[in-house]
């Protein structure tokens, strides 16, 4: 997972349970995940995915993070499930 998105999730959290209780969550969720911190590559590699439209700058930071790594992206984002052709793609909308 990009931290980006990590951060994102951070906030989302934060807004929901506060932020002791946020902070708590996503430290078990780091300790259970690799977490990349973007370099010049990432940011250019998620620029241009955001370039072509349809996904936002974090949506982008986790497909390009995604094709780094060779993982799969599991999300409902239906922008993202849109580039299952790009990315391998769990739909967890479908779980």
């Amino acid at each position: 997972m990009s931290s980006i998105n990590l951060g994102e999730a951070l906030y989302v959290e934060t807004r929901r349970v506060g932020a002791s209780r946020s902070a708590k969550a996503i430290r078990a969720a780091q300790a259970q995940m690799t977490v990349v911190d973007p370099d010049w590559g990432l940011v250019s590699a998620a620029a241009g995915l955001k370039a072509r439209g349809g996904l936002s700058y974090a949506d982008a930071f986790c497909v390009a993070t995604a094709q780094r790594l060779d993982v799969p992206v599991l999300t409902g984002d239906p922008e993202i499930v849109a580039l299952s052709g790009e990315v391998e793609v769990v739909d967890l909308r479908a779980a």
